[in-house]
């Protein structure tokens, strides 16, 4: 019986496994599936889009002209002028013109345009120009961004979780070489004494049984020792609840004799996985302090590696960008040549904006914290003090 049930006890292990993952796999799933078919959808709209002369553009072009035309030898006497017409003129034309939509809008480029706008970043260097892609950009945000906080929270839990128990374990290993330094031997005996004295007492003080009470009693006539019924009553509902306790866990019996009763217990657990989302980053208490330093050396891990395919960024300017981007800021004024690579780079941006979400939740709590401490100083100090009459 013990060969052929190890087998069934494996199989239903990853089993348990895999219904314990498979809320997390399928939040990321869904949300790699909408980015895909966003994609698929904003390419075939805007990247086969007719591109079509406006007055604009040819107002732009004319002046343009008139411009290079007025360029001869004894412009410099009139350089500055030549340079802000120049310039005047470039900021009224639209980037759009300049643009071929297929190179933009591939299949790509539009999965770049769906991350940044589900992630809400936004770089502004892409967005949509037909009527029809605008409703859809309105339309594919709105179950969008949901879906994004949807996973930062539950992977949120995830690393929430990581970082308490790194941090416990941290300071358990902190106390114990403390201990350690600063323990001396009478300290260290003396603490052995009272430990051996509270465990005596906890064995002591266990229930037991109604004939032993009785026993005790009846024997014991020089000590006046003496229990109430009350007492008596609990002690002998201790012993039949001690008793009444099953003695081990039949549940994987039962798996393997009858699969079918561990069902409606399979999904209960992952019901219960979806009910606990977010419940790990209201329990997490970690400093404020470490999690500035987990973002930094998060942030400048990426800031080392971008400028291998950017070019034109350094150390500074790829810093600036992930924090940028991290934050969900997105300004766009630092644009990427290989925005391909970038997506590739997708499983750090998500990552990281859940470290950047939980230091905003931890530095929310101490905020609030604060808060309630400076309203209850302030409404102590404005309490009208207690006058005590004499008799």
């Amino acid at each position: 019986m013990a060969t052929t049930s190890q087998p069934l006890q494996d199989k239903m292990t990853y089993k348990n496994i895999f219904w314990a993952v498979f809320p997390h796999a399928c939040f990321i799933l869904s949300l790699v599936i909408y980015a895909f078919l966003g994609a698929i959808m904003f390419s075939h709209i805007e990247g086969t889009r007719e591109v079509t002369v406006s007055e604009e553009y040819r107002t732009f072009l004319q002046n343009l002209t008139y411009l290079a035309r007025k360029l001869s030898d004894n412009v410099t006497e009139n350089d500055k002028m030549f340079e802000h017409h120049i310039r005047e003129l470039l900021n009224r034309a639209d980037p759009v013109w300049f643009i071929n939509p297929e190179d933009r809008w591939s299949f790509f480029g539009s999965l770049f345009f769906c991350c940044t706008v589900f992630t809400t970043v936004g770089y502004g260097n892409t967005y949509p120009v037909t009527r029809t892609g605008k409703y859809l950009c309105m339309l594919y945000a709105l179950f969008g961004i949901p879906l994004m906080f949807l996973v930062l929270t539950d992977m949120g839990d995830i690393l929430a979780t990581v970082l308490s128990k790194t941090y416990k374990k941290f300071r358990k290993i902190q106390t114990k070489i403390l201990a350690s330094k600063f323990c001396s031997g009478s300290t260290c005996c003396k603490r052995k004494e009272l430990k051996s004295r509270a465990q005596s007492k906890i064995v002591i003080n266990e229930p037991l049984a109604i004939m032993e009470v009785l026993k005790s009693q009846s024997g014991m006539k020089q000590r006046p020792v003496r229990y109430h019924n009350v007492e008596l009553f609990e002690m002998l509902i201790a012993k039949d609840s001690e008793n009444t306790q099953p003695a081990r866990n039949k549940s994987m019996e039962r798996w393997s004799s009858c699969p079918e009763l561990a069902r409606e217990k399979t999904v209960s657990r992952v019901i219960e996985n979806f009910d606990k989302i977010g419940k790990e980053l209201e329990k997490l208490d970690v400093p404020i302090l470490l999690m500035v330093l987990v973002i930094f050396v998060y942030i400048s891990c990426a800031a080392a590696i971008l400028p291998k395919w950017e070019k034109k960024m350094d150390f500074q300017e790829a810093f600036y960008f992930c924090f940028i981007t991290l934050t969900s800021i997105g300004f766009g004024d630092t644009k990427l040549e290989h925005p391909k690579f970038f997506l590739f780079f997708s499983l750090y941006i998500l990552i990281g904006m859940e470290i950047v979400f939980i230091a905003f939740k931890l530095g929310q709590d101490r905020l609030i914290a604060l808060y309630k401490k400076v309203i209850s100083f302030c409404a102590e100090k404005n309490m009208p003090s207690k006058k005590i009459y004499p008799k």
